[in-house]
């Protein structure tokens, strides 16, 4: 297949959608989207979010050290926007929007309780890079809506009905999985038989398997 090239470009899609809410000294609630964010360390959980300097939700954070990722559904993909595009200088977006917030258990910041999921973060580094900054954050708490957990106190992050951002654009989350991690060095059958039951895929599972 033929290669068009990009430089100095970063193209890397798709990406998480989430809210950040965060609050400054003051007691000033602010809330914001972040194209930017990714999980960095396992122990000490940690994560990290880019910002632009500008923006005001960057001072906020900066005097608190404090911040909480907000992930929504797709039924909050219009209020999402709205935040990204608006700026909380002008506007109370957590007001138009008619978000529900809660107290953070570990940080004085509140997050959105419409939000499936929300992780409270305490900021542990600022590096300057260029049109953003990187804010080096270890997670103190997360929140999880109890209908996401099976049995077995597993997150199925795939009930939630989250959204993908890719170049600009909104993507519902596909519910069924093309995979499971390992699965390609899986000899059991007994298993794929257990795959296509949990995910009505009717034998279709056999191609994700190794069958040497």
């Amino acid at each position: 297949m033929k290669k068009t090239q990009f430089k100095g470009s970063v193209i890397l899609n798709p990406v998480p959608v989430v809210m950040i809410t965060s609050k400054n000294l003051k007691g000033e609630s602010n809330v914001f989207t972040v194209a930017w964010t990714g999980t960095i360390c396992t122990k000490p959980p940690m994560l990290s979010i880019s910002i632009r300097p500008e923006r005001l939700s960057y001072e906020y954070i900066e005097e608190t050290m404090e911040f909480i990722v907000n992930i929504p559904s797709q039924k909050q993909v219009r209020e999402t926007d709205y935040c990204g595009v608006v700026t909380g200088r002008k506007n109370n977006k957590i007001k138009e929007m008619g978000f529900t917030m809660n107290k953070g258990s570990e940080t004085n910041v509140d997050y959105i309780a419409d939000c499936p999921i929300n992780i409270e973060c305490k900021v542990k580094q600022i590096i300057k890079l260029g049109t953003h900054d990187l804010f080096i954050a270890e997670v103190v708490q997360s929140h999880v809506n109890t209908n996401l957990m099976d049995e077995k106190g597993k997150i199925c992050f795939e009930k939630a009905e989250l959204i993908n951002y890719c170049h600009g654009e909104y993507f519902p989350m596909n519910e069924t999985p093309i995979g499971k991690f390992g699965f390609s060095v899986v000899k059991n059958k007994n298993l794929e038989k257990e795959y296509d039951i949990k995910y009505g895929t009717k034998g279709k599972s056999k191609k994700f398997f190794n069958k040497k």
